[in-house]
């Protein structure tokens, strides 16, 4: 099993002027590739924020550790700074973000969107990447995404528009997340049930997740009322989808008997 975490950067979030969608969507990609993501963190833009929440993670052994925001040229951008900090690393001009970042703001001076492709200090600031760190290429943004080992772990630093996240991850990042994670799989099974009381459910549902530890057994209530059905949905990551999908064949059989023991239907 692979281990994730992610580190979102960005006053704006804690107050509540920036939702975060990139810790759901990534969360989505973890599970579809097999994963787990096992903790979520939103840290201010301070620099001893970040290292202290990057090295939280590198000291619980995460496999992947992805931190989402601060990679801009503005000087609250702090995300590789705190990396660096986290991984006892300077900060050194990565010539392959410098390329990058050039070509890409000649491209936006062409078009023009900004007034001059010329580097300058809050452009250069983006090329200052950890030691050792590899320049991802941002399909749509200015600022490149960062990969770095540090120990065991993998550290990915994104930035926090959620447009220019899913670009790379879905993009230049796919043969490193291959990598992390191999030819893992998953595989999820829903079924409602018409149950209006969740503690009648819960030791149903205790009882299958016991003989079943490698499946997520989780319900959901759809509405309150006096007709409230469940959702109970079952998941499981395996190195196959075969091997996925007999997990959660197998889960689901068991639940199905328990419910009929406890006197409890399905809703077909």
């Amino acid at each position: 099993m692979i281990y994730v975490e992610i580190v979102i950067v960005g006053n704006e979030v804690l107050l509540g002027q920036v939702q975060d969608t990139n810790s759901s969507y990534l969360g989505r990609v973890v599970r579809g590739r097999g994963g787990r993501v096992s903790h979520v963190a939103i840290v201010r833009d301070e620099i001893d924020s970040i290292a202290e929440e990057v090295k939280a993670s590198l000291m619980r052994r995460a496999d992947l550790i992805f931190t989402c925001g601060g990679l801009g040229p503005t000087d609250d951008d702090l995300t590789l700074a705190g990396v660096a900090a986290a991984t006892r690393r300077e900060l050194d001009l990565n010539l392959s973000a410098r390329d990058f970042i050039e070509r890409r703001y000649n491209e936006l001076a062409l078009a023009g969107f900004v007034s001059s492709g010329q580097m300058n200090e809050g452009r250069l600031k983006m090329a200052r990447l950890p030691s050792g760190a590899l320049a991802v290429d941002n399909p749509i943004g200015s600022a490149p995404a960062v990969a770095l080992k540090a120990g065991d772990s993998r550290v990915v630093c994104l930035p926090g528009v959620p447009t220019e996240l899913r670009a790379i991850v879905e993009g230049p990042l796919r043969t490193l997340l291959d990598e992390v994670f191999g030819p893992g799989s998953y595989h999820e099974r829903e079924m409602t049930i018409n149950c209006g009381d969740e503690s009648q459910l819960a030791p149903v549902l205790r009882e299958v997740a016991a003989a079943h530890p490698e499946v997520y057994v989780k319900s959901h209530v759809n509405h309150f009322g006096k007709d409230v059905r469940f959702r109970v949905i079952m998941s499981a990551p395996a190195s196959s989808p075969e091997e996925a999908q007999r997990l959660i064949e197998a889960a689901a059989t068991d639940l199905l008997r328990a419910l009929r023991v406890a006197g409890i239907e399905r809703q077909e």
